[in-house]
């Protein structure tokens, strides 16, 4: 048999020890902690997007697959991995699910907040992947006209064209929220980098709100607090942040929400990212002809996990509400299963009102220590609730209703 594995994981992927302990030996550390040093006796380098994995963090150590737990991996140089042969693996749709409801709930709760009902506004979607078009689809059962723009897409798809261009998307929606990878001129015809600035701001409606729960570059922070300074938009709610751990602290006290990107955190969202590296790193042991432990049962870790009540309470109402109070509805029905609100008053009591040379390491200890938060298709909605609305609990919010 081969010699059990070493392995090093980021302290923020859950059940790593319980996943991979059947490999070898688990060590946990903070993923901002992780240096070359820590390598010098690990086979297996286990990541999220607080560690650069590249070859000055890999040269000279005997690292031979490294794995990272998210979607997105532009902190991975994959082209030095390939020339090194060390073996990859990320998690393409693991946190899709938890980014879909941060956003749908960012959206329930600024429509609420600022006295406007859904239906009938118009959500300008801007990339259309699996989480982008997840958002728009959902919107629409929620009675929302929806804009979609996705060039890469629209290049390929046959005509009549479901997308439009991102010009009349902003100068038509009156919410728009972000859902495109990083990417710069280097890399593609359609690079996403400062792809909202100060002119694609200029087109927004001035009553009109922008989300960003994808990557902190894709908008020109500089620009946007211009915009929100002089009202030229409504407002924002972002998850990201260029130069994130540090933060624009005057960017962030102008925005409707400030969240220390953890859109994708949802502990169900995270516990599948773990998965689908303990998968991978299987097979990437198989192809080698190396011992393989018997496989994790995810199902069986998170059942035995039930951290809270899954159980959530409607208001009684009239099945003819309108917009607004629709939409105030929804909203206190969301806020039982996920608190957006507090995520944002943490972020606020905590990272705004550290010490300037504290607030990386206070926006890095909130993902460290973020709360469990569980899938909204793991709750179930026990009260009765107006027929008209069924569908938009279940197929809008995702969560099931009581027979």
């Amino acid at each position: 048999m081969a010699q059990p594995l070493r392995i090093l994981a980021d302290a923020n992927i859950p059940l790593a020890a319980q996943a991979f302990g059947g490999f070898g030996e688990v060590r946990e550390l903070p993923g901002y902690t992780i240096t070359s040093a820590e390598l010098a006796d690990v086979d297996v380098l286990l990541v999220r997007s607080a560690t650069q994995v590249d070859e000055q963090l890999l040269a000279g150590s005997p690292v031979r697959f490294v794995g990272t737990a998210t979607a997105g991996t532009d902190h991975v140089d994959e082209d030095y991995l390939r020339r090194a042969e060390v073996g990859f693996a990320s998690a393409p749709g693991s946190n899709a699910t938890s980014v879909v409801e941060y956003t749908l709930a960012a959206l329930i709760s600024t429509a609420a907040d600022i006295g406007v009902g859904l239906r009938g506004c118009t959500l300008g979607v801007v990339g259309c992947g699996w989480i982008g078009e997840e958002v728009a689809v959902r919107a629409e059962v929620l009675g929302m006209d929806v804009l979609r723009c996705d060039p890469p897409l629209d290049a390929r798809h046959p005509p009549p064209s479901p997308y439009v261009e991102l010009e009349p998307l902003l100068q038509r929606s009156d919410f728009v929220t972000l859902h495109t990878p990083l990417t710069r001129t280097t890399q593609t015809a359609h690079a996403t980098h400062h792809l909202i600035d100060s002119a694609t701001l200029a087109t927004m409606k001035p009553d009109a709100v922008l989300f960003n729960a994808a990557r902190g570059a894709v908008v020109d922070n500089g620009a946007l607090k211009a915009a929100l300074q002089t009202h030229s938009i409504a407002g924002a709610v972002l998850d990201v942040w260029e130069g994130e751990p540090e933060v624009d602290t005057d960017l962030a006290r102008l925005v409707r929400i400030a969240t220390p990107h953890i859109a994708g955190y949802s502990f169900d969202g995270k516990v599948e990212g773990t998965r689908m590296l303990e998968e991978a790193l299987r097979a990437w042991l198989i192809v080698r002809a190396d011992y393989v432990p018997p496989a994790w049962d995810c199902g069986a870790a998170l059942d035995s996990l039930r951290t809270k009540d899954l159980t959530l309470y409607a208001l009684p109402v009239q099945d003819d509400l309108d917009g607004l109070k629709e939409v105030r509805w929804l909203n206190v029905l969301v806020r039982q299963a996920y608190s957006l609100r507090k995520d944002d008053t943490r972020f606020r009591q905590v990272v705004l009102a550290a010490a300037p040379s504290k607030r990386a390491a206070a926006f890095r200890e909130l993902r460290r220590s973020y709360p469990v938060r569980r899938s909204w298709g793991r709750f179930t909605v026990k009260t009765m609730i107006p027929k008209r609305l069924e569908d938009v609990v279940r197929r809008g919010l995702g969560m099931a209703v009581m027979e």
